[in-house]
This record gives structure tokens, C-alpha cells and sequence, in this order.
């Protein structure tokens, strides 16, 4: 590799691994708060915070790096025209095809981890964190309970649960309290287990206890005693839940022969993100030119709202082919190609000289 392209692919790499740190720490901080959201809530173990924040957050790889190499290529560039580098460059005949080279060596591998977390990698870890917590939704000890403490259930209020056995399939001294509208509930148990039905949806199986019904506020003496053998509270309804005919829990080649439009909108779903990813890096070429006294903000301004409208129609293309509201045969090519062929275009057209057109006019002879 020349000087000139090594010089040009550090300053490419140095921009877009600076942008991608930004957005990583950004995006890290969303999966935290929803994974952290999911287990005060009961849905999802805490036990499984580490597990299930490293396979969330490999489904926004491929939201992420897209927006990284565009911005990244776009601030490497924006300097260059600032420091008046660009001008220089152009004028000795270097144009778009002569920095194709540099910017393939950078492009080309992005494209290929985005396709690999896209059609690989995210479906892959989707089906493990739910299988996770589908699991682990079996067992008391992480299922969201824990012996000394007060848990949120399902319709308000909360149980309290005073010892679990060490297997996590039972439970001593529960205490539940309840209220809907102006009524309040209050239920005790010596003993009871976990159960879960083929829904999925869990419950608290008391047995040998006392309920207790009355009003909320005042004086009033409209209270029940009940002695109950058998009883059950429903608990948070796990989050992830596992099902393996869901689209998104299928493998890319079990996308293939699945002739159901949401399994073909899951499919163009995967394969639209590496090529809109070539579409990107393509167009922050021509976006990022410049002049020196330029600012840099409206550029960048611009290239996003370019990767956001274009996210936003592939979002609203799969649902609609999911709803059959666009056949299947156009997918979301409607959306990837002209895209394409626009920055294809705009790349190349960037930064070439017209030729003069001069006029010539027939001397009059006398």
C-alpha cells in the first residue's frame, strides 16, 4: 500500500473508531437501562445482568456501525477539507477513483462484521437470551424472588417471601399484599412453589393459608376472613420469552424456506443493514466536501438525517411487507437499491471538473 493511501486509511480509521466508542458507550447505556427496567420488574433475573446486557447488545451492531463508518468518514474528510489537505489532493489529479482504494480497505470489513452480526449473530443471540430467561423462569432463586425481600407481582402490589429452598422450587412464610380500586387484599401462606403454565405466565401456588379482603380507607367494616387450601398470584410475566416459530427466533436459512411474509420481512430485515452500510460510506464522501471556512456541523447534521430517514423507511418497509402491504417480490429493494445507485453515482460525480464550453463565433467577412 502507497504512503498517500496509508496516510488516508489511518486518518479514516482514527475518526470512525473514535465515533464508534461514542456510540457504543450511547447504546450501552439504553440496553442498561432496559435490562435493569425488566429486572426491577420481575421479568428478568438479576443474576442474568451480565449475560443479557453482552447478547442485547449485539442486536444494535448493526444500527450502530452503519451510523459509526458515516460519521467517522465524514469528520476524517471534513478535516481534510478544512486544513485545505483536499484541495491540494485534487489538484494534482487525485479524484474519487484514485481514494476508492483507501476507502474500500476500511468499508470492505465494516460491511462484513455488519453482515455477520446481522444475519449471524444478532438472531443467534436473541434465541440464547431467551432461552436464558425462559429457563431460568422455572426456578424461584431467579425468577425474581429472593427470600428477605419485597417483589413486585402482576396487577399491583407485592409478595414477600421469608425462605426458599435451596433447589429454588419452594418457598416458606409468603406474604402478599394487593389492591384494586378501593379494595386492598392480603394474603399469608406457611408454604407453597413456583408454577408456570404452557403460556408461560407464573404463579405463586400457595397452600394452607388465610386471605384477608376489606376497604382501603375508613372505618368501614366490610372485611372477609378466608381459610384457603390452595390459592395463586400471578407474577410479572417473563420478558424474552422463548418461541421458536417467532421469525426473529429463526436462523437466516430458516428464513430461506419459510414462505410466510413475516419470515420474508425478517429476512430483508437482515440483509438490508451491510448494503445500507455501503450505501453510507459512499455517500459521507461527497457530504463531507467543504470548504475551509465551512463549518462542520450542518455536514454532519446532514449525513444523519440521511442514516435516520433511511433507518426509518427500512423499520417501516418490514412491517409493511410483514402486514402485506408491499409484495413480497420488492422486499425492501425498493429502498437498498436506488439508495445505492445514488451514492454510487454522487461518489463519482464528486470532485469531477466540467469542461468548458466555449462558444465560438463566425467572423463576419466583408
Amino acid at each position: 500500500m502507497l504512503k498517500f493511501d496509508r496516510y488516508l486509511l489511518s486518518e479514516f480509521v482514527q475518526a470512525t473508531f473514535a465515533t464508534t466508542l461514542v456510540l457504543l458507550m450511547v447504546a450501552f447505556g439504553a440496553v442498561f437501562a432496559d435490562v435493569l427496567r425488566d429486572i426491577a420488574e420481575g421479568r428478568v433475573p438479576a443474576e442474568m445482568l451480565l449475560p443479557q446486557l453482552g447478547l442485547l447488545f449485539l442486536n444494535w451492531l448493526p444500527i450502530i456501525l452503519p451510523l459509526a463508518l458515516m460519521l467517522g468518514l465524514m469528520l476524517a474528510m471534513g478535516r481534510l477539507y478544512r486544513d485545505s489537505e483536499m484541495p491540494v489532493i485534487q489538484s494534482i489529479g487525485i479524484g474519487p477513483r484514485r481514494l476508492l482504494r483507501p476507502v474500500l480497505a476500511l468499508v470492505v470489513p465494516v460491511v462484513l462484521v455488519v453482515a455477520a452480526c446481522s444475519l449471524w449473530l444478532a438472531p443467534w443471540a436473541g434465541r440464547v437470551a431467551k432461552q436464558m430467561v425462559n429457563a431460568a423462569s422455572r426456578n424461584l432463586l431467579v425468577s425474581g424472588l429472593e427470600a428477605g425481600r419485597f417483589t413486585p407481582i402482576a396487577n399491583g402490589g407485592v409478595v414477600f417471601v421469608g425462605r426458599i429452598s435451596g433447589d429454588g422450587t419452594r418457598f416458606e412464610r409468603v406474604f402478599i399484599y394487593r389492591q384494586k380500586n378501593d379494595r386492598l387484599d392480603v394474603t399469608t401462606s406457611n408454604s407453597g412453589h413456583l408454577d408456570i403454565d404452557e403460556k408461560g405466565h407464573r404463579f405463586l401456588v400457595l397452600e394452607d393459608g388465610f386471605e384477608v379482603e376489606g376497604p382501603r380507607a375508613g372505618d368501614g367494616r366490610d372485611y372477609r376472613l378466608m381459610r384457603y387450601r390452595r390459592n395463586e398470584a400471578q407474577m410479572p410475566a417473563a420478558s424474552q420469552r422463548y418461541d421458536a416459530d417467532d421469525p426473529r427466533m429463526l436462523s437466516t436459512l430458516q428464513l430461506l424456506a419459510d414462505p410466510r411474509r413475516q419470515a420474508k420481512a425478517e429476512l430483508h430485515s437482515r440483509m438490508a443493514p451491510p448494503l445500507l452500510t455501503l450505501a453510507f460510506a459512499l455517500l459521507a464522501i461527497p457530504l463531507a466536501r467543504s470548504s475551509p471556512r465551512e463549518g462542520r456541523l450542518g455536514r454532519i447534521v446532514l449525513g444523519f438525517l440521511v442514516y435516520l430517514v433511511s433507518t426509518m423507511l427500512m423499520l417501516t418497509g418490514t412491517t409493511w411487507l410483514a402486514k402485506g402491504k408491499v409484495a413480497v417480490a420488492w422486499g425492501l429493494w425498493w429502498l437498498v437499491i436506488p439508495l445505492l445507485v445514488a451514492s454510487v453515482w454522487m461518489y463519482m460525480a464528486d470532485g469531477r471538473v466540467r469542461r468548458p464550453r466555449y462558444r465560438y463565433r463566425a467572423r463576419a467577412t466583408s
